[in-house]
């Protein structure tokens, strides 16, 4: 079969870089996935990008669909054939739906019934004619921002420009918001021109020849090769950060690597806020000495060629040295700061409307926070340093330096900190409650940080749901689940064997008893544990624990998460070994059968009067104390060992023993057994949920 390359682009007016990379990708998989729908075999599919195109080469397309031979099943051989064996009405209705006749009809029985069936031959469609729907694939992507432009109802991206659709040297009919396709691409905003491609297989090279490298790869790897050059000619380290790259690589058509300098007076400012102004503020790249020691150069990517470098570099200085001058001044400013003047003006920010001040903030924060240190038995010290971190940690919010530097919160708060003369581990622990800031982020490293930390994020997440404002489906505008992701992680990486049970109803109350929270203390809170089981759950699954071991661990309380974890984890290995399916199934049927207890009471030995039912008896009261001293040391494989030795005696007394028996006072007495046989083995949660096969 003939095949051909397709290519389709959409060329727009410039993206914002953050959503380039994940455009690109929808753009391959919803083409694919449409290509696969439409029975159209491809040999490879490629995607490219610049800030103002999407793109796909499909190469080896194939130029129709295979021509097939479907079955299709009618109705029953009682139904399609008359008393007299003349074709029904129900059989000529089918057969003329298939575009057939009951000549084509043929039997095959199904379940021990016939029923009608027929074969039709349905032919391949030319590729060129589907291709031209392929605009439903372009309107189908979805960007986390979207606009309308002149009188069109189309929201997109941004504006579309030009469209190219081109089967082989064919031109395929598509239209998008009253844009029609052509064969004409765009090169380089300023060193390329209009780009008429012959056929669909010369689109990079044409467009390369325009000063547009479309592969997104490529030019990310030459502006690596580039900053590698720079830095070995001069003797100069340049981190590569991987955002900020991949940010100046959507920002790019034709990357040109070049360096400038500042004066090296500004490097008398922390090293934080350097880095800041070129990163966050410019798009540059850092440049250090082999010892690691920040230099007065930067390194940027200019979209475009060679030419007159100098002055785009003296460009870029004028542009650096105005933001490193305002720098300055701020922080000879924020050097007349009085750390107790400043937490007086947080009164004045409004954390929430609903919530209240930021200053209201950081007193409920300060209770939380010295409640959390009593809790965990830190010495008066340390209670004392939790004391002053959680009084001022957010004095830095009215500096100059974090007003005009957000990004710099905790940080400034931590150097200013230091400068006032505050102690090491208070200044350290400003900084470290923001922790951790991302998915990626380390949690905090200090015992005061970690507790500041979390009664910070706590406070935030009770005070959001308090008043009804709740994570849903991907709405989190003020990133609880991160939070509350940050809290667990926290507390596992401290090893804390705190109950977040009661630390989140402690915290519900306060609100409630200020008058801030618009539901019940039983409401907010069954809603908070909910959210925080499924962080849990999310990190218990990150760890590589299998779902329905999740589900069954989460059946326990929100108490020592450190444990819960741990139960997981010694499940998760367990099941690996050949006798765990008999094991769980052996601790389930106790389970099962101990829901029917209708009240918790004492087993009387007494009434134990056949062998097995004493036997087993006899070993939960010697493996129940191990059992819970294994648990109490953390050692839950010996927890689990423990249980699984009760095997052969639980199996005993279920061939032998009628729990359910006519005798009220015996089987009372025997489902007491189970019952408390079952309460040891639930501190593996609902065991009962483990899918053993």
């Amino acid at each position: 079969m003939n095949k051909r390359d397709f290519l389709f682009e959409i060329g727009l007016e410039e993206m914002p870089a953050r959503f380039v990379t994940d455009s690109m990708n929808q753009l391959q998989e919803k083409v694919k996935t449409w290509l696969d729908a439409n029975q159209l075999g491809y040999e490879n599919i490629h995607a490219y990008s610049t800030p103002r195109r999407l793109a796909v080469v499909v190469e080896g397309l194939v130029e129709k669909q295979e021509d097939v031979t479907l079955e299709a099943k009618g109705p029953a051989k009682k139904v399609a054939l008359s008393s007299d064996g003349e074709w029904s009405k129900a059989a000529q209705g089918f057969t003329r739906g298939q575009g057939l006749t009951v000549e084509d009809i043929y039997f095959k029985e199904i379940n021990g019934v016939e029923y009608v069936h027929v074969q039709k031959h349905v032919k391949g469609k030319e590729t060129k004619e589907i291709l031209s729907s392929i605009a439903s694939v372009a309107t189908s992507l979805h960007f986390p921002k979207n606009m309308r432009w002149a009188d069109e109802d189309l929201r997109y991206v941004r504006p579309i420009k030009w469209l190219i659709a081109l089967f082989g040297e064919d031109i395929i009919p598509v239209e998008i918001a009253k844009v029609k396709s052509d064969r004409v691409s765009s090169g380089h905003r300023f060193l390329g021109g209009q780009v008429e491609l012959k056929d669909a297989g010369s689109y990079v090279e044409e467009m390369l020849s325009n000063y547009v490298i479309v592969d997104a790869s490529e030019r990310k790897g030459a502006i690596r090769k580039q900053l590698s050059i720079i830095g070995e000619e001069n003797g100069w380290d340049i981190p590569v950060d991987q955002d900020l790259l991949e940010e100046v690589n959507n920002l790019v058509e034709y990357p040109t690597a070049l360096f400038g300098t500042f004066e090296s007076e500004y490097l008398t400012l922390p090293e934080e806020v350097l880095i800041t102004s070129m990163k966050e503020h410019q798009r540059y790249f850092p440049v250090k000495s082999t010892e690691g020691t920040l230099l007065p150069y930067f390194v940027t990517v200019r979209n475009g060629n060679h030419e007159n470098l100098d002055i785009v570099a003296r460009g870029n200085e004028k542009v650096l040295r105005a933001r490193l001058s305002d720098a300055a001044f701020f922080s000879k400013e924020d050097e007349k700061l009085v750390i107790e003047d400043a937490v007086k003006k947080l009164d004045k920010i409004v954390f929430h409307e609903e919530i209240g001040t930021t200053g209201e903030k950081v007193r409920r924060v300060q209770t939380i926070a010295s409640d959390l240190a009593e809790l965990l038995n830190m010495e008066n010290e340390s209670k004392n340093h939790v004391q002053r971190a959680a009084s001022i940690y957010k004095f830095d919010l009215v500096s100059h330096m974090v007003y005009e530097f957000p990004e710099l919160q905790g940080i400034m708060g931590e150097k200013y900190a230091l400068a006032k003369g505050e102690s090491p581990i208070v200044a350290k622990a400003i900084n470290e409650h923001y922790m951790p800031r991302s998915a990626e982020d380390q949690t905090p490293a200090s015992d005061v940080g970690a507790i500041l930390s979390i009664a910070e994020k706590m406070d935030t997440i009770v005070g959001f749901f308090a008043i009804g404002v709740i994570p849903t489906g991907s709405q989190d505008p003020y990133a609880l689940r991160r939070q509350a992701a940050g809290i667990l992680q926290t507390i596992l990486n401290k090893q804390w064997t705190i109950s977040v049970e009661k630390f989140v109803l402690s915290v519900v109350q306060r609100y409630v008893e200020k008058g801030i929270a618009k539901k019940d203390t039983t409401a907010i809170l069954d809603e908070l544990l909910a959210f925080f089981k499924l962080r849990l759950k999310n990190n218990l699954s990150e760890r590589g624990v299998r779902y329905d071991i999740v589900d069954a661990i989460l059946e326990l309380p929100l108490e020592n998460i450190c444990s819960t974890v741990k139960k997981a984890e010694t499940l998760e290995a367990k099941k690996e070994e050949t006798n765990f399916k008999e094991i769980m199934e052996s601790l389930s049927r106790v389970c099962n059968i101990a829901k029917k207890a209708t009240a918790s009471v004492e087993v009387q030995e007494e009434l134990l009067k056949q062998a097995e039912e004493q036997e087993l008896y006899k070993q939960y009261n010697d493996q129940k104390a191990r059992v819970l001293k294994a648990a109490e040391a953390q050692d839950f494989v010996s927890a689990y060992d423990e249980l699984a030795s009760l095997k052969p005696a639980i199996d005993a007394f279920f061939d032998n023993i009628m729990v359910m028996t006519d005798d009220e006072a015996i089987k009372t007495n025997r489902l007491a057994l189970m019952d408390n046989l079952s309460k040891v083995i639930s501190i593996f949660g609902n065991v009962n949920g483990i899918i053993v096969k």
